[in-house]
């Protein structure tokens, strides 16, 4: 299979035309378990990821991706997926290395599917394959082209080293970011040695967040924390990638989706400073003042925008939960 020619308009143009919602929590379901999916929507997960890939013994994967293609169907139906509002459903696929990839990615692909997580991603020239593929799926459901995301998994040394190049391989890229679980694709390559605090791998997050959000990906996310019952260090790792710029994190179990949300919303106090924060710059803007001392530090006009960037993303997840109902 060839992966030369992408479709659509090209990456250069940054034609990122599709409005992708903010997503703080991205649940790892395996892609045998779909009768979990009631599960993970009372969890209040944002998204969910059907895994066919890691979650999936060899022997069980025809099965499992008949299963998810019912299930995104029957999602459908029921107004339980999609972008607008719903609990958004994604696919995490077997690395596209063959014409069985390619049948996978067209079973899964009908409407309901918000996007489709792409494995060991090494470079460009995989993204423009899937992104080809993607286009022909579209057009074969008769979906908007672009209307599937694409979350390309860096879990080699390689794909982590040439992030920005990939992020802008196409315009359908949403998501992207690093995931640095223990003992995982990621520890193995680039053979660090984790720990909860993340000290070691906060250097690594941060470029590659730097690298997708220069690209201009929408959303990125960060992941994963995999000790189930340690809440305070889930709670610990999701504020220090809040703290980096991430806007999400995947996530591998239920209990772990209310922390994460919670960690990527923005809280009472800090919605009433932004608010404040605008009011006292947008007087002082009145008066003909370009900077005002506002709680004891100078703020203008670059901090009163980063504000509104804040209760917009609110506003955005405001909407939706109403939709959710």
């Amino acid at each position: 299979m060839s992966s030369e020619t992408p479709v659509g308009k090209p990456a250069e143009a940054d034609a990122r035309a599709v409005d992708r919602p903010p997503l703080r929590s991205l649940l790892f379901v395996p892609g045998t378990r779909t009768d979990w999916l009631p599960k993970a929507r009372a969890a209040g997960a944002d998204a969910v990821v059907l895994d066919l890939e890691d979650a999936v013994p060899p022997s069980a994967k025809p099965a499992a991706r008949a299963q998810v293609a019912d299930a995104i169907a029957e999602a459908d139906r029921s107004g339980h997926a999609g972008h607008a509002g719903q609990m958004a459903l994604f696919v995490r696929i077997n690395p596209l290395d063959g014409w069985a990839g390619a049948e996978e990615l067209r079973a899964v692909v009908r409407p309901g599917l918000a996007g489709v997580v792409l494995p060991k991603v090494r470079s460009p020239r995989d993204v423009k394959l899937a992104d080809r593929l993607l286009g022909w799926c579209e057009e074969e459901q008769g979906l908007s082209p672009g209307s599937v995301a694409l979350v390309p998994l860096l879990e080699t040394a390689r794909g982590l080293h040439k992030a920005y190049d990939i992020a802008r391989a196409a315009s359908r890229i949403a998501y992207m970011g690093a995931l640095t679980a223990p003992g995982g694709d990621v520890e193995r390559a680039v053979g660090y040695r984790w720990s909860p605090e993340g000290t070691e791998t906060a250097a690594l997050r941060s470029r590659v967040l730097l690298d997708a959000r220069a690209a201009g990906v929408p959303c990125p996310v960060s992941g994963l924390w995999t000790r189930i019952t340690d809440l305070t260090g889930l709670r610990a790792f999701a504020e220090q990638n809040r703290s980096l710029g991430y806007e999400g994190m995947m996530a591998i179990h239920p209990s772990h989706v209310p922390v994460i949300n919670e960690a990527f919303s923005p809280g009472p106090d800090e919605l009433a400073r932004c608010a404040d924060l605008i009011a006292a710059v947008e007087a002082a803007q009145r008066d003909g003042t370009g900077a005002v001392a506002f709680r004891g530090e100078m703020v203008d006009e670059a901090m009163a925008g980063t504000a509104r960037l804040i209760l917009e993303r609110h506003g955005a997840l405001v909407r939706v939960a109403d939709s959710r109902g």
